[in-house]
């Protein structure tokens, strides 16, 4: 915020809003008044009305907008919370309560999803996350692990198995996913696709696989 315009009103950011409404109102009502005085003095009256209203309207817009900023983080942080605690649907109830959804919500929406083991979806998400932030790496990086899980499930699903059927791709819920046990023990190429997407969701899907 430019402290210029704090400046033209009189007050300082530590300012509280019914400060700021206060001085408004004073100043505004003082230059209403002499715009009307004869000369130089009522044209700078009536330039300083003009600033002051810009001063106002700025000041109060970038409060407002600061504060939503703000109650979005503790949001995003709360989903970020439940989602590690395995709360999927709470999380979920959390992002339904967004009036406004930019492109972290979608990258949010996208691990609930993920963790409900909706893969598509999870992607669609994602890509609309990279349509409203295309610079954002964490949204590409996840797009991109997630794209080579999907495939990889694919593949699992279509390749014979010893017994001449076919694999299956895990139908269950994500943390039934993380915790699969192998037969021998070892780190599987499945394991190692699942705790990559685990990491690229910025910790929120922390529950990695254990092999045993």
């Amino acid at each position: 915020m430019n402290k210029y315009y704090y400046e033209i009103l009189g007050v300082t950011e530590s300012s509280s809003d019914e400060e700021i409404t206060a001085k408004y109102e004073e100043l505004k009502k003082k230059y209403s008044e002499e715009r009307f005085l004869e000369g130089e003095a009522g044209n700078e009256a009536a330039k300083m009305l003009n600033r002051i209203d810009v001063a106002y309207n700025e000041i109060m817009t970038a409060r407002s907008e600061k504060r939503t900023a703000e109650s979005a983080g503790s949001s995003y942080a709360k989903a970020e919370q439940l989602i590690r605690e395995g709360k999927i649907n709470e999380a979920q109830a959390v992002l339904d309560e967004f009036n406004e959804r930019p492109a972290e919500w979608h990258y949010l929406q996208s691990v609930v999803f993920y963790r409900k083991n909706w893969m598509n979806e999870s992607k669609k998400q994602l890509e609309i996350a990279m349509q409203m932030d295309s610079s954002n790496e964490k949204y590409r990086t996840a797009y991109n692990k997630l794209k080579e899980k999907i495939e990889y499930d694919k593949r699992k699903a279509d390749t014979p198995n010893a017994q001449g059927g076919y694999a299956q791709a895990n139908q269950g819920g994500g943390a039934d996913y993380d915790q699969q046990q192998q037969m021998g023990g070892g780190f599987c190429e499945q394991c190692a696709t699942c705790c990559a997407c685990n990491l690229l969701f910025n910790c929120c899907l922390n529950a990695c696989c254990n092999c045993r």
